[in-house]
């Protein structure tokens, strides 16, 4: 077998290029899930503006294992039959698939929370968005930065 063509270096022209290609596929993935997850928010906002506050979002700042980051999250509401929370949707804007889950409340369930664990592809925010009856929408985020696991981070 002939001697694979060398750079200037170690490293055979081949291996820089498959390298190179890795690289680009990997940044254009991640491109797509950015893409993917803003298509995701506007089907659920639907034309109406987010507004902040009213949702305790528990989340650690760093996950050292992608693959089971807790979440923990809790919507202000009264609960009654005319002011509730309806649902809240779970989204990591960084994932393939950013929407995480979707959690469906109704009066009779006292309070709006919800805990779970997630898997996070890399270092990424993490965004809730919670819907009452009455039609608005509320938010919060927190990023979280991801050590191992995933796609790294």
């Amino acid at each position: 077998m002939p001697e694979p063509e060398r750079t200037s270096g170690p490293l055979s022209r081949r291996i820089v290029l498959t390298m190179a290609g890795g690289a680009l596929l990997a940044s254009s993935c991640f491109a797509w899930a950015d893409e993917s997850a803003k298509a995701e928010i506007a089907k659920i906002l639907a034309g109406r503006t987010a507004k902040p506050g009213g949702i305790k979002l528990d989340v650690p700042s760093i996950a050292e294992n992608g693959l089971v980051v807790p979440v923990t999250v809790e919507a202000e509401s009264p609960m009654t039959e005319t002011d509730h929370i309806k649902v809240i949707h779970l989204f990591a804007e960084g994932n393939p698939n950013p929407l995480v889950a979707s959690f469906h409340f109704t009066p009779l369930s006292g309070r709006a929370a919800a805990s779970t664990r997630m898997r996070l592809a890399q270092t990424q925010n993490v965004v809730v968005f919670a819907e009452t009856a009455s039609g608005e929408v509320r938010t919060a985020s927190a990023e979280i930065k991801v050590t191992i696991g995933g796609c790294g981070g």
